[in-house]
């Protein structure tokens, strides 16, 4: 008889979930998208275990995500900046991310921390959820998808199909740069409820990233945003990337999991190509805006998503025994190394 193959949830860490690319269609009766707070990153991790790229993964936040197989071995993938270990019968080793691994039964995967960046996506081949609403996506406040509509908790275990199929782990050799630019943002659709001076005030200083910062939304600190009359508005529709200025002047960023509607005038909306990297920036860390025009921001989605191709297509097998040698030779493992006997060292002909 065979044995089911699954991932336990050992620990979590910060906040660990079952996200995809979305529930779509449903705000018109109060339901969030939720899903990843970086399609980018699920794309890349679905794309190296050879998966759909929309295909549920777990979402972690700031590192602490420990999971270990049963039943049989299981194919993971890391996309983000993170520092990723494997505990196995010679020990721990640290695995480099942006790419995928095969951890055999008993031996355990863990996301150590983040370098830049808050969020990390892991792809297990062969994981399989219930979808509600046409999406495996977790949505905690109503309940909805992923484990029971909760957050991953220890002791969980994911129940996996098959994995015959898997073929050769993968690697992407050149994965994205950290990306400091400012954040742009399109004015409205409520700008006209604000001072002629808060729009520029928004873009130009540095905001701070408060304590106030989950899947929800984004709260920032920096200069007072004036409102025109009065800071409330009857209730209409947001989206993610809504910037709502309450009465005190402060923006808040809305996310995946923010209300459908809401009563505060909406001063601008952060580009869809640059909400993934505000969500992931930490509290405490400052960003910057910058205003562009609808069209831009158009223009902008285009380049990103072919970027994001380009970066999937540049994904190749692994050898057989894990080791990149092509990203290997081709690094520069020599570069600044000075000889122990100095400049007035010569080699002897």
């Amino acid at each position: 008889m065979s044995t089911q193959t699954e991932l336990e949830i050992v620990t979590p860490g910060a906040f660990a979930s079952i996200q995809d690319g979305g529930r779509r269609g449903h705000r018109r009766i109060g339901v969030p998208w939720a899903g990843v707070l970086d399609r980018r990153l699920m794309r890349i991790a679905n794309a190296l275990v050879g998966r759909a790229e929309d295909a549920p993964v777990i979402e972690c936040f700031d590192g602490g995500l420990h999971v270990m197989a049963h039943g049989g071995a299981v194919k993971l993938a890391v996309a983000g900046d993170a520092v990723v270990e494997v505990d196995g019968p010679e020990g721990r080793r640290q695995l480099a991310p942006w790419r995928s691994v095969t951890i055999a039964e008993g031996e355990a995967l863990r996301v150590r921390k983040m370098g830049s960046g808050r969020i990390a996506m892991v792809a297990v081949a062969g994981l399989e959820v219930a979808q509600v609403m046409g999406s495996a996506s977790t949505y905690v406040r109503a309940g909805l998808g992923g484990t029971d509509g909760r957050a991953l908790a220890a002791g969980t275990r994911l129940a996996l199909a098959d994995g015959d199929a898997w073929g050769s782990d993968r690697v992407l050799a050149e994965p994205p740069a950290a990306d400091a630019s400012p954040i742009r943002l399109v004015p409205g659709p409520q700008a006209d409820h604000f001072s002629a001076a808060a729009l520029d005030a928004l873009v130009s200083g540095d905001y701070r990233v408060t304590a106030e910062a989950d899947r929800m939304g984004v709260r920032l600190e920096g200069a007072r945003l004036e409102h025109a009359g009065a800071a409330d508005i009857v209730s209409d529709a947001t989206v993610p990337g809504s910037i709502q200025v309450p009465g005190a002047g402060q923006p808040i960023v809305l996310l995946a999991d923010a209300q459908t509607a809401g009563g505060y005038p909406k001063i601008a909306t952060v580009i869809g190509a640059d909400l993934g990297r505000l969500a992931a920036l930490r509290p405490g860390q400052t960003l910057r805006f910058a205003r562009v025009s609808a069209d831009e921001g158009a223009r902008i989605a285009r380049a990103a998503e072919a970027e994001t191709r380009a970066l999937i297509a540049a994904i190749r097998p692994l050898p057989a025994d894990g080791i990149d040698l092509v990203a290997l030779y081709t690094g520069n493992l020599v570069d600044g190394v000075v000889h122990a006997l100095g400049a007035e060292y010569r080699p002897l002909h």
